[in-house]
């Protein structure tokens, strides 16, 4: 038996509700023998994000940006990640809010986004799905110099790498953000002919 019937929730406590909301909940799962074990998890409600990787199947690249993120330094790394563009929904149109962080993050204008997935990232903690699109680009698309947004604390590289170096990057260690290493893979499955050393058009 799988569904809602099977967790009743007793009770939710706001325990911080500063960049997002961590509650803990105590619920009242039913178990498949019909027994009910009482369990409380702590969970983190940040909202939804969406994610985009462009690509150039003329030339065969893709556009990705480096940016700190304080969990990943506090991990040991000197804390600047290789990703695909990406943004919180705050309750906008998911094609339309990554086209304006495609904008601000790459200084790319796209008109053409194509959703691919939608995705629970870290389900054992955190509320957020994200939303993977893809999207051709070209060089007149390139309309301004990106970088994100400095009263957001943002300062952001744009790379431009050809895909071949992109994905020798996943397999170096060098790109290790999950979202980009499952939208790299959906590009090399989907948007490039790797056997014929060119780009899928």
């Amino acid at each position: 038996m799988a569904g809602p019937d099977r967790i009743d929730v007793l009770d939710r406590k706001v325990l911080s509700d500063g960049w997002s909301v961590l509650a803990r909940y105590r619920i009242a799962y039913h178990r498949e023998d019909g027994t009910t074990q009482e369990l409380t998890r702590e969970v983190y409600e940040r909202g939804h994000g969406a994610v985009i990787l462009p690509y150039d199947p003329d030339r065969g690249t893709v556009l990705l940006a480096r940016q700190f993120r304080l969990p990943v330094h506090l991990n040991g790394q000197d804390g600047f990640l290789i990703e695909a563009a990406a943004g919180l929904l705050e309750e906008a149109d998911p094609a339309a809010r990554i086209r304006a962080e495609a904008e601000e993050e790459l200084g790319l204008t796209l008109t053409d986004v194509r959703q691919i997935w939608d995705v629970f990232m870290s389900p054992g903690a955190v509320t957020e799905r994200l939303i993977f699109f893809v999207a051709r680009y070209g060089a007149a698309d390139r309309t301004g110099p990106g970088g994100g947004l400095e009263e957001e604390g943002e300062e952001i590289t744009v790379m431009e790498l050809p895909f071949r170096a992109a994905l020798d990057m996943v397999d170096s260690g060098a790109i290790r953000d999950a979202k980009t290493i499952m939208l790299l893979q959906y590009a090399a499955l989907n948007l490039f002919d790797l056997s014929a050393q060119e780009p899928q058009t």
